[in-house]
């Protein structure tokens, strides 16, 4: 298409302005109902007075404990118009952005002087931006191929210094827009590769470059260009507005385009989603199984509506295998809404790939709490898919955590509108990642264990657990970085970290970090637990970083894992260990760790964070069923 694009995935509040008003005239307003706009479908126009109307009312501190991201807008062309949408779109996804623009042309000058005001504001994200006329301007038709070639890796060159200073003087986040390169014109037509000195293959070559690139720099990227050879050159670019103003994105492109840098901004955080939970009657089959029968539903090949509705399973199930957790919730009777998927022959979706299934003729609100709590996820990393209006309706009233996208009743646009939408964002895949339904199977076979267990010593006997520990490595490194960021029930301080570092905590002998796995009789549960230990003075080991997946609670691993910490302390030469609580709205199970685990409180201060002190030399190692291994 070439209209302009939108936000079609969330849903339109026929009543925003009212509520807006209502808002912006509230003695003490109120920062749930300022993110409930923020999650309607906004234009360039509202999204920009909601933006105004949240900055002037609210701050990073008062607006509900959102994460604060500091990002330097790094570019050649004008990007002022495009904070709004940045902002608004992270308030979605509860983080709040300060944005820093450099001086138009000037983004090299700052970055290499340590007194300008990009230092001063000394960003945790950067975001790099440069328009295609501004990286092909030393290449005309006339030149060579070898001409060309140079002058392509002297603008590499260039781009990746610019990565390298950021990295050094910041130590943050580096995104990288992809180059508009359909915004400029051919000179050749459509041949244009078989000429070298193309300014448009010039940029294209760039671009395909770029993957490699910034996959080795550690570079995320924002895929600007890729997004407009979805939806049209015509609705993200102006060229009127561009000599005008230098944009090089639309103004009416603006809030999307803040979706593209949210997602990123928030994946680096670990707030993606990480649960789809799917309706099955005309939602994965067309009809109603109850009436229909299993011969009656609509699903499979030979007929437009059951190819439409297999596009939503095997998109659904694309996700499963790189790590989405996939759930069912669904008004009906359990044994009819799992018959297809046993019995149905062109089902995608099988019993096994459903994490959590519940079907019953409850409300739908309530079934997504219990699957919440059974796969001990976040409301906030639920994804609820459903072709009913009014069931999206009461799910996002009751449960405004939760994203509900505004699917049409076409079944043929739900698995577009899931991508669109962009929930599953995520920056990393690791094989843990794509094992995780299995991992979700073998906790149902441990619960069978449990209830047929005769006491509790037997059944964590029975599980011939083994945890097995090793120090953080490169191997290791992109899921030790993902789990410090995305987790938060289980994390003692909540601490964040870059893949840098976490490097230069493995250069430090004053230090460790310890990667857990946990195996038993049926399976690998995978990396369950991060620790970073940092020496301070001579005596004292400070537990930085402790967190651990909430799906192994109850086995005895917190008293397995301070049985480690408390040797690996020792090796350093340590006489105490120091736990720092420090208290989250996300983790509250936490709160009592270190005095479970035998430490003494020595402080705590007026927000609440607690100091808790374990004497190495006065120690009873906990006992467990769990035998501990290197390896």
């Amino acid at each position: 298409m070439n209209g302009t694009p939108e936000l079609y995935w969330l849903p339109a509040f026929p009543d925003w302005r009212v509520r807006f008003k209502a808002l912006s005239n509230a003695a003490a307003p109120s920062w749930d109902e300022a993110l409930a706009l923020a999650r309607a479908k906004l234009d360039f126009v509202r999204t920009n007075q909601l933006d105004q109307l949240i900055q002037r009312t609210f701050t990073a501190t008062t607006c509900g404990g959102s994460k604060l991201v500091r990002l330097a807008i790094l570019g050649s062309s004008t990007f002022a118009h495009l904070h709004a949408a940045i902002r608004i779109a992270a308030i979605r996804r509860g983080i709040w952005v300060d944005i820093y623009e450099n001086d138009y042309g000037q983004y090299l000058q700052e970055l290499a002087d340590p007194q300008s005001e990009l230092h001063a504001f000394f960003p945790n994200a950067v975001l790099f931006a440069f328009d295609p006329w501004h990286l092909s301007g030393s290449v005309n038709a006339a030149m060579s191929q070898a001409d060309t070639d140079a002058a392509l890796e002297e603008t590499w060159s260039r781009i990746e210094g610019c990565w390298s200073i950021a990295r050094s003087a910041f130590g943050c986040t580096i995104l990288q827009q992809t180059v508009l390169a359909s915004a400029i014109l051919p000179s050749l037509g459509q041949n244009e590769h078989r000429l070298p000195g193309s300014r448009r293959g010039f940029v294209s070559r760039l671009n395909n470059a770029l993957i490699d690139r910034a996959d080795h720099a550690g570079v995320h990227l924002v895929g600007l260009q890729e997004r407009v050879e979805m939806d049209g050159l015509g609705g993200w670019h102006d060229s009127v507005i561009w000599h005008r103003a230098k944009q090089e994105v639309s103004p009416a492109a603006a809030p999307v385009y803040g979706e593209l840098v949210a997602r990123l901004l928030a994946a680096e955080q670990g707030r993606s989603a990480k649960c789809l939970v799917l309706d099955l009657d005309n939602t994965l089959w067309g009809g109603v199984i109850g009436d229909d029968g299993l011969d009656g539903i609509v699903v499979g090949q030979g007929s437009a509506l059951g190819e439409a509705f297999l596009s939503v399973q095997d998109y659904a199930k694309e996700l499963s295998r790189r790590g989405i957790v996939l759930a069912v919730c669904s008004k009906n009777d359990l044994d009819r809404a799992i018959e297809p998927f046993d019995k149905h022959p062109d089902m995608i979706l099988r019993r096994s790939d459903i994490a959590s299934f519940i079907a019953n003729w409850g409300d739908k609100a309530d079934n997504i709490r219990t699957i919440a709590a059974e796969l001990n996820l976040g409301l906030d990393a639920i994804v609820f898919l459903d072709d009913n209006p009014f069931e999206r309706n009461l799910v996002r009233q009751e449960l405004p955590m939760v994203s509900v996208p505004e699917v049409s009743d076409d079944p043929a646009a739900m698995a577009r509108c899931l991508a669109d939408a962009g929930y599953f964002e995520t920056l990393r895949i690791t094989d843990e990642d794509r094992e995780r339904t299995s991992q979700y199977q073998n906790n149902r076979a441990r619960e069978a264990l449990k209830v047929s267990a005769t006491d509790m010593d037997s059944y964590l006997r029975g599980l011939d657990m083994v945890l097995l520990w090793r120090r953080f490595d490169r191997i290791g490194l992109q899921r030790i970085v993902q789990l410090i960021n995305k987790t938060n029930q289980f994390n003692l301080t909540t601490q964040r970290y870059t893949e840098t570092d976490i490097e230069s905590l493995m250069a430090d002998p004053r230090s460790f970090g310890l990667q857990l796995r946990l195996t038993d009789r049926f399976g690998d549960n995978g990396i369950i637990a991060i620790i970073i230990g940092r020496m301070s003075g001579k005596a004292d080991l400070v537990i930085d970083t402790w967190l651990m997946s909430c799906r192994v609670l109850g086995r005895q691993v917190e008293q397995a894992t301070l049985n480690l910490v408390v040797e690996q302390s020792r090796l350093l030469g340590a006489q105490r260990v120091i736990g720092i609580y420090r208290p989250t709205k996300k983790n509250g199970m936490v709160k009592d760790h270190y005095i479970r685990l035998g430490f003494t409180q020595i402080n705590e201060d007026a927000d609440g964070v607690s100091t808790n002190v374990l004497d190495l030399d006065a120690v009873n190692s906990p006992s467990t069923f769990i035998s501990i291994k290197e390896g």
